[in-house]
C-alpha cells in the first residue's frame, strides 16, 4: 500500500508508507522514520487502551507499528490494520506481541535487543543492594522521624560481599549482572536451556535469586508456592524480567509468612499495580515502576533500533533484530 511517492536522497522516486507509533519515544531516531514515511505518534503519556489501539489501527491503516511493552498486539488488533507488514517492538522482549498470528500473516516482528542489556543489570543489581540492605526502610525511617540515634540492632540486612548469587536466565542481561557479582566475589549459580544445574538446586543454594528469563508458557508463574518453598529463608528475590515469571499471590504468601527475607520487583503482574494491591500490602518488598532500560543512553538506542527494524522491513529487507520463534527462548533471554 503506497500512499504516495517522493524523491528520496538520490532522486529517485522512493516508496512512502503509512507508520503507527504508538508512544513518543526519547532520542531523534523517530524523526528519520518520519522523513520517509508518513507517520502517525499515539498522543499522551498513557498507551492507548486495546480499544483504542484496534480503532487507531482501523483509522491509519498502517504498514509498519512500532508498540511498546504495554500494547497488546494480538489477533484481533491485527485483524485491524490489514496492510500490516511490520512490527518492531521497543523492548528486547515480545510476550505482548502474538508472534504466530503475526508470523501467519507474513508480518515480520523486531525487538531490541543489546542496547538496554548494561541498563537492566545495573537496575537488578541495584535492587539486590537496595533490598539486601534494606536501603528503602532506611529512608523512610529518616523521613518519617524515627532516626533518633544510632543503634547496633536496627535496619540489620543481609551481606552481599561473597554471598550466593542465583541468575535464572544466563542470556545477555544473565550474563552481565554475573560480571557484575564478580565484583562483590560472589558464587554465581546459572540456570538456563545450556547449564546442568537445575532449577531447584540453584533455588535451594542461593542467599539471592535473580530472574532473567522471558515471559512463556513454560516459565508463567515459574515462582510459585513449590519455588518460594525451595528457597532459604534469608533468602531476596530479584525480577527485572516480566511480572508474570512469579506467581504474585504465591510471593505475598511468602513474604508474610517469613518463607523468604523479601523481594525487590521492577515488574508485575498487571502492570502498573493499583494502589491497593494485596501484594503491596506485603512485608520486606520493593516495588519499582518497570525502569530497568530507563536510562537516556538505552532508551534512545532502543528508538534507533526499532526504526531500523520498521525502515528495514518497509524497504523489503529483513529486519537486523527479527525475534526469534517462541519455541526456541524456555529459560534463557537475552
Amino acid at each position: 500500500m503506497c500512499r504516495f511517492t517522493s524523491p528520496d536522497a538520490t532522486g529517485h522516486n522512493a516508496r512512502v508508507s503509512v507508520c503507527f507509533v504508538t508512544r513518543a519515544l526519547p532520542g531523534p531516531a523517530l524523526d528519520r522514520l518520519a522523513e520517509r514515511h508518513s507517520t502517525t505518534i499515539w498522543p499522551g503519556d498513557l498507551p492507548p487502551t486495546p480499544q483504542e489501539l484496534r480503532a487507531q489501527l482501523a483509522a491509519v491503516d498502517p504498514e509498519a507499528l512500532i508498540c511498546t511493552v504495554s500494547d497488546r498486539i494480538d489477533a484481533a488488533a491485527l485483524d485491524a490494520a490489514p496492510h500490516l507488514r511490520a512490527i518492531a517492538n521497543y523492548a528486547v522482549g515480545y510476550d505482548n506481541v502474538d508472534v504466530a498470528a503475526a508470523a501467519a500473516r507474513g508480518i515480520a516482528v523486531g525487538n531490541t535487543p543489546d542496547v538496554l542489556t548494561d541498563a537492566t543489570a545495573d537496575l537488578a543489581f541495584a535492587l539486590l543492594l537496595a533490598a539486601a540492605r534494606r536501603v528503602p526502610e532506611g529512608i523512610a525511617l529518616v523521613r518519617d522521624g524515627g532516626w533518633v540515634t544510632w543503634e547496633p540492632s536496627r535496619s540489620l540486612g543481609a551481606a552481599v560481599f561473597g554471598a550466593t548469587l542465583g541468575i535464572v536466565g544466563g542470556g545477555r542481561i544473565g550474563t552481565a549482572v554475573a560480571r557484575r557479582a564478580a565484583g562483590f566475589e560472589m558464587t554465581v549459580l546459572v540456570h538456563s536451556r545450556s547449564t546442568e544445574l537445575t532449577f531447584e538446586e540453584l533455588l535451594e543454594r542461593s542467599d539471592f535469586v535473580s530472574l532473567h528469563c522471558p515471559l512463556t508458557e513454560e516459565t508463567r508463574h515459574l515462582i510459585d508456592d513449590s519455588a518460594l518453598s525451595r528457597m532459604k529463608s534469608t533468602a531476596i528475590l530479584i525480577n527485572t524480567s516480566r511480572g508474570g515469571v512469579v506467581d504474585q499471590d504465591a510471593l505475598a504468601r511468602a513474604l508474610h509468612d517469613a518463607q523468604i527475607a523479601g523481594a525487590a520487583l521492577d515488574v508485575t503482574d498487571p502492570e502498573p499495580l493499583s494502589a491497593d494491591h494485596a501484594l503491596l500490602r506485603a512485608p520486606h518488598l520493593l516495588v519499582l515502576p518497570h525502569v530497568g532500560s530507563a536510562t537516556v543512553t538505552a532508551r534512545e538506542a532502543m528508538t534507533r533500533l526499532a526504526v531500523e527494524n520498521a525502515l528495514a522491513a518497509l524497504d523489503g529487507q529483513p529486519m537486523p533484530h527479527p525475534v526469534s520463534p517462541p519455541a526456541a527462548q524456555v529459560r534463557d533471554a537475552s
